[in-house]
């Protein structure tokens, strides 16, 4: 019943990324995995499992094996191919040779002087108005949330389907939806932007 659970699940996630691809710049994965230390504590072994295309999100929050963990999964994206990007922390992006930095909200406008180091930056956005500001930092994209319901302990309430789409209906910026998506919901959301998640990615 598992198997069957976890196949199911799997099938669900390659048709909403299609549909994320149907419409997404091809420069960005249509799909995030960010990592967590508690809630995924084996990145790698979830890195090596995604599709090839999706992205990667390293959250180090400080972790004392940043550095060891951060080169192993660059190896691991390199062959899978998969785009890292890690967290507020560009110079262990530079060193890691990742794709990127995804920069917290708070912390959006040091993203402007990594400008041309980096084939891909991103942001965290929890408002429209943090929305307009990662378009006006020059970002790649911004990550919205919460969109659903999360398991997060910081995060907010749900914002909903309704109020997400009209967040995101006036700004030309690519989004994906954060927050509480998983295999049954991310169809619901892959016709207006990328799929971004923690745990929804786990078997």
């Amino acid at each position: 019943m598992a198997l069957k659970h976890q196949a199911a699940a799997a099938r669900k996630w390659r048709s909403a990324i299609r549909r994320v691809q149907q419409h997404f710049p091809p420069h960005l994965p249509p799909a995030l995995f960010l990592t967590d230390p508690k809630r995924t504590p084996d990145p790698v072994a979830v890195a090596e499992a995604l599709p090839a295309g999706m992205g990667v999100i390293y959250r180090h929050f400080g972790a004392t094996d940043r550095e060891t963990t951060a080169h192993v999964l660059a190896e691991t994206c390199a062959k899978r191919g998969l785009q890292l990007l890690i967290a507020a922390d560009p110079e262990l992006a530079l060193t890691t040779g990742a794709d990127g930095v995804h920069w917290p909200e708070a912390l959006l406008a040091s993203a402007t002087k990594w400008h041309g180091k980096f084939a891909l930056q991103t942001a965290s956005a929890h408002s429209p108005a943090a929305i307009r500001a990662a378009y006006r930092a020059g970002l790649d994209a911004a990550l919205v949330s919460s969109v659903f319901a999360s398991n997060s302990p910081s995060a907010s309430a749900p914002i909903g389907l309704s109020r997400f789409r009209s967040w995101i209906g006036a700004t030309p910026l690519p989004v994906y939806a954060l927050g509480g998506v998983n295999a049954d919901n991310a169809g619901s959301v892959a016709a207006i932007a990328g799929l971004a998640a923690i745990e929804g990615f786990l078997p």
